[in-house]
């Protein structure tokens, strides 16, 4: 297969890897329905940075340290199992409290700043997503790719990934997905704080396991 070809197929298992869902793609999406477009983009751009950031890991080697070293992979399943169930449990809390349309109020300074924060936190805290990262990139590079390769991947798949959440964002901050939301507000925040807890319970207890 050749280079540009490697290339087109691992930008198209990842965009697939994108497109499945997971808890990206709730906080995305629940973002954008529930704020303003531009809240919905910054959530986009910060799942797209944290993705960078994990292809980055991967392309430097730096993901095999992770699968060798027993306590980090350890400690960082806790950590994101942690902060996920935080979340999960955050969302389902506020699941009844009504929401203002950021079109009916004034705008909210930072809004979007918090939005970004969270979804790249969101993208960190899951372990998974750089050993998924690194097996792809080992299954599919080359044995001694070009140096070039390994630069402009990370970038790529950047691209990638914000085309592919911008698109959740434009989607779920349109008029009638958001009149949907609001229609159904606490029982789509439950399934979704459920969604987002439930793979934090999972990481911790495959911590806790591997502990043992």
């Amino acid at each position: 297969m050749s280079e540009i070809a490697t290339i087109f197929s691992i930008l198209g298992v990842f965009l697939l890897g994108a497109m499945s869902p997971g808890p990206s793609f709730v906080v995305v999406s629940r973002i954008a329905v529930s704020g303003e477009r531009t809240d919905g983009l910054a959530a986009a751009l910060g799942m797209s940075v944290g993705g960078f950031i994990f292809a980055s890991i991967a392309v430097a080697g730096l993901t095999a340290l992770l699968m060798q070293v027993a306590w980090l992979d350890i400690s960082l399943r806790l950590a994101g199992g942690a902060y996920l169930l935080w979340i999960g449990i955050k969302i389902w809390r506020g699941a009844a409290n009504p929401v203002q349309i950021a079109n009916d109020m004034p705008t909210h300074q930072g809004s979007s700043r918090r939005a970004f924060v969270r979804a790249l936190l969101v993208q960190l805290a899951n372990p998974k997503t750089a050993i998924f990262y690194a097996s792809m990139f080992a299954a599919m590079l080359p044995a001694s790719p070009p140096f070039w390769m390994l630069i402009v991947l990370p970038p790529l798949l950047f691209c990638i990934e914000f085309v592919w959440y911008a698109i959740v964002a434009f989607a779920f901050s349109s008029r009638k997905p958001r009149s949907a939301y609001l229609h159904s507000k606490q029982w789509i925040d439950r399934a979704a704080g459920a969604v987002v807890g439930a793979l934090g319970v999972k990481l911790l207890i495959e911590g806790m396991r591997a502990a043992r």
